[in-house]
């Protein structure tokens, strides 16, 4: 997933703060006023207080307001340079600031950090606004976009133009005064309905551990398991007993191994839960109320619907085609599902069960499935899978094999957990090319999930050199013990980089399309690209390799993975199927089509897509689901499906042409991961693949060709 605040300009939650709201500090008194000196401009992490922040979102905005007054009001006739190129300069000292406290906020939050964010959302969105509903403003960018033919611009000149031009119209430049100050007023509300959802996902997840009075309730666990919910509930004041962490998918890693079937219940249940059981956190009436005001300003603009506002911007297009990518994934998806369920009845019946087979007990029966099918446990990879060893011989190492760049360890630069590590990337020629921060612990003060963010974005125009971190939500285990992944974690940790090599290869002129600064529905492509590396036998070969002894993964272990690798698709896809469903659900309503039951809205639209199936539950509910209710994804769930169509034909393209090779590297880099946004993103793909994308390897890659294996007992 990227997570990143430095995005096109009508989406930059950037926004005036009165300066009166608070006293400016001292500019020596504020690092966040001073360019780094730092390399690559990171960010001096260790001077950077709370209390800066306020003041230099005051200063900086303010300061963007009078570049964006001088260009509006310029005595000169419009040119591309006095008023575009201007444009995508001005804000750069507030994108600075923005970047470091979006990232942190994400990452290492405090209450502190919390509430500048809550009170700073709506007035970001009034700066936002403020910049494209200025009338002299859009009268400069509409008379060059108007004569953009005879301008003589390069490709990716016109390209800025364009986006921008579009960034005005889609922001409500066209809309009569009246509804440009209820265009304000629903920005406002959005941004700040946005930041209470997120802020009550976090809080809940940690307020909602679940609590396990006795070791012998956690059979199944590892020894470092248990005592890493030991230490959390010593944490979180429950001396002697466990606390079990929620992720944020409703799905939980610990159910796989959990024997105790009322604590497995007990954890899906809380899990299911979060968000809709009243106290606090209860994001119910945020999801009915954001759905609406979403849904009110797509009317305002001219859109039928929220759905069909996001997606006029994205390479889909039309409400039409994401819906019949997720009717062509939906049948096969669940038809599958269901004879995974039932082989996990099987086994349930065999063992003399008498129950019937719930999401709580999907995982755990599913490893039991998987051992009978495959021989072969996952728990059995994870002493193959420490987490140095695939960062660097497995994530690092794919990256030098297929792009000739090479990464060394920095320990003389700032950082703002100590969990963090901080590498320099050198290209293939050995010029220096990127930090890169790697943040792969949970913590209480981080979101959950995976994503990627960037502190500084390339491009030449300004001469700057990317700075990107990639996070992960792995359990830290007690010191001195070795942390061992998941397959799953693995493939994240590879798809994590591969947005981090989006944003590191970027090679482009303007801060308006570097890096991952493309379409939603394309940058998820670079990231689930990379993922095909995670498996490559070569780069297995040379990171998965036991802790202790250093012996290879045994060949036959190999190859009953690899042999596996199509398992519990059916699964996988249903759930997120499902979730997809329930974002083009709630946001493809009409203002007074929303309604108050959110629990009873979810189940209907799951019901009519025909994918109500409750031992898969959606990947994420309605109450905790970030991606849609947080704003970077809303009605944009589906990019991950999207995103892998393009994926899974780049895998057979590489396939085809020799694999891991830096002249397939070479190619890729230079098509795509360097572009940015600087060109149409479908032209990109055909530039690299030379055709048009295809379901067909999508629906092969997740095995929905052909039925999941079944299981069959004597007697």
């Amino acid at each position: 997933m990227l997570k990143s605040p430095l995005l096109p300009l009508a989406a930059l939650c950037l926004a005036a703060l009165s300066r009166a709201a608070e006293p400016a500090a001292p500019v020596t008194a504020n690092p966040l006023f001073v360019e780094s000196s730092l390399p690559y401009h990171l960010p001096p992490f260790d001077q950077i207080k709370n209390e800066h922040f306020a003041p230099a979102f005051a200063a900086t905005m303010a300061d963007q307001m009078k570049e964006v007054e001088a260009i509006a009001n310029s005595p000169e006739k419009p040119t591309f340079a006095n008023t575009v190129v201007a444009l995508d300069r001005s804000g750069l000292l507030l994108n600075r600031v923005s970047a470091v406290f979006f990232n942190l906020s994400s990452a290492d939050t405090n209450p502190g950090l919390q509430k500048i964010e809550a009170d700073i959302a709506p007035k970001l969105s009034a700066h936002t606004d403020a910049i494209l509903l200025n009338a002299a403003l859009y009268a400069r960018v509409k008379a060059l976009y108007d004569q953009r033919a005879a301008l003589g611009l390069d490709p990716e000149s016109q390209w800025l133009l364009e986006r921008y031009h579009r960034d005005f119209v889609r922001g409500g430049a066209n809309l009569s005064d009246a509804d440009k100050v209820k265009l304000k007023a629903l920005n406002a509300d959005i941004a700040t309905s946005e930041t209470l959802f997120t802020q009550n996902v976090q809080k809940e997840k940690n307020a909602d551990a679940l609590i396990v009075d006795t070791r012998e309730e956690l059979a199944g666990l590892s020894d470092s398991e248990i005592a890493s919910a030991a230490i959390a509930a010593t944490a979180a004041g429950k001396s002697g007993k466990y606390a079990l962490a929620l992720l944020n998918t409703t799905g939980q890693p610990l159910l796989r191994s959990l024997q105790n079937r009322a604590v497995r219940e007990r954890l899906m249940q809380a899990s299911l839960a979060r968000g809709s059981h009243g106290g606090p956190y209860d994001n119910r009436a945020v999801v009915t109320h954001l759905a609406k005001i979403r849904a009110e300003r797509a009317l305002l603009l001219g859109y039928a619907s929220h759905a069909d506002y996001q997606l006029e911007d994205q390479t889909a297009r039309h409400v039409a085609t994401v819906n019949n990518l997720l009717a062509q994934l939906a049948t096969p998806a669940l038809t599958n599902t269901r004879l995974e369920a039932r082989n996990r009845q099987l086994v349930i019946d065999r063992e003399h069960g008498r129950f019937q087979l719930d999401a709580s007990d999907w995982d755990f029966y599913g490893e039991k499935v998987r051992n009978i099918l495959y021989r072969f446990d996952a728990s059995q990879l994870k002493p193959y899978f420490e987490l140095n060893h695939v960062l660097l011989d497995g994530v690092f190492y794919a990256a030098t094999q297929l792009y000739g760049i090479t990464f060394k360890e920095r320990h003389d630069l700032p950082i703002y957990n100590p969990d963090v590590r901080v590498f320099e990337v050198f290209d293939a020629d050995g010029s220096p090319l990127a930090l890169f921060l790697a943040d792969y612990y949970a913590r209480p003060s981080k979101r959950g999930g995976a994503w990627m963010n960037s502190y500084v974005s390339q491009s030449t125009l300004l001469g700057t050199k990317p700075v990107v971190a990639n996070h992960l939500n792995i359990p830290k285990p007690p010191a001195g013990q070795p942390t061992l992944l998941t397959a799953d974690e693995v493939r994240t940790a590879f798809h994590e980089f591969g947005h981090a090599l989006h944003g590191m290869f970027s090679h482009v002129t303007y801060p308006r399309f570097s890096g991952t600064r493309v379409p939603r529905d394309f940058v998820e492509y670079p990231s689930q690209a990379n993922e095909m590396w995670a498996f490559w036998p070569e780069v297995l070969k040379n990171y998965a390799k036991h802790y202790q002894t250093g012996e290879p993964i045994p060949a036959a272990l190999l190859k009953n993975m690899l042999a596996a690798e199509t398992f519990d698709q059916g699964h996988d896809t249903t759930e997120l199927v499902a979730a997809n469903i329930i974002d083009q659900a709630w946001h493809q309503l009409k203002p007074a089509e929303v309604p108050d039951d959110v629990v009873g809205f979810e189940a209907a639209a799951l019901r009519k897509a025909g994918v109500d199936f409750p031992p898969v539950p959606p990947r994420y509910r309605s109450t905790y689901f970030s991606h849609s209710f947080s704003g970077d994804y809303s009605a944009g769930y589906y990019s991950y499906f999207w995103s892998e169509v393009l994926a899974a034909d780049t895998t057979e393209w590489f396939k085809a042409h020799g694999g891991m090779t830096r002249a397939n590297g070479d190619r890729f880099r230079s098509t795509v991961l360097s572009r940015g946004g600087s060109k149409d993103a479908t032209i990109l793909f055909h530039d690299f693949s030379g055709a048009e994308p295809d379901i067909k390897p999508l629906i092969r890659r997740r095995g929905l060709d052909y039925p999941p294996a079944a299981l069959e007992f004597d007697g």
